[in-house]
């Protein structure tokens, strides 16, 4: 297991029994023998409003930053991927906006399945613009059919 994995875990852990959790980056660097900037990378890449969470940051002495699990309606949820499309959308970006609608019990694994193959490059043989462009519209209306 990457070092990563293990913080976003550790993170995880600590919210389940708490509303948010207050870190001290320097702090969770030493406990997990890393640099910031690690800390920052998981926190960033882990924890932000696509995987349901919300991150605010106090600088200075005493700084911290505060993650928060976001109580999301299957809903409000689709309706914030779905804005968050755009015009175009590349594979592994559509992938990732699935695999997290999944994760975060939006839709079911024939659900994950039948999005991540009507959206992939194999299907879509057109020019890359194009390619995106008709991903996009396809996923957004796959999951405005769901709400």
């Amino acid at each position: 297991m990457k070092l990563s994995d293990i913080i976003e875990e550790w993170i995880k852990k600590v919210l389940e029994d708490e509303e948010y959790v207050d870190l001290q980056r320097n702090e969770l660097a030493t406990q997990f023998n890393c640099v910031p900037s690690q800390i920052n990378y998981v926190i960033s890449t882990r924890f932000n409003t696509d995987n349901g969470y919300y991150v605010e940051s106090k600088r200075g002495g005493g700084g911290y930053i505060r993650i928060r699990k976001v109580d999301f309606t299957k809903e409000d949820y689709i309706i914030h991927v779905v804005n968050s499309i755009g015009e175009n959308i590349s594979n592994n970006e559509a992938q990732i906006f699935i695999s997290n609608l999944y994760n975060n019990g939006c839709i079911t694994e024939n659900e994950l399945k039948l999005m991540k193959v009507a959206t992939n490059d194999k299907v879509l043989q057109l020019d890359l613009v194009n390619k995106d462009s008709l991903r996009a519209r396809i996923l957004k209306n796959m999951l405005i059919n769901l709400i």
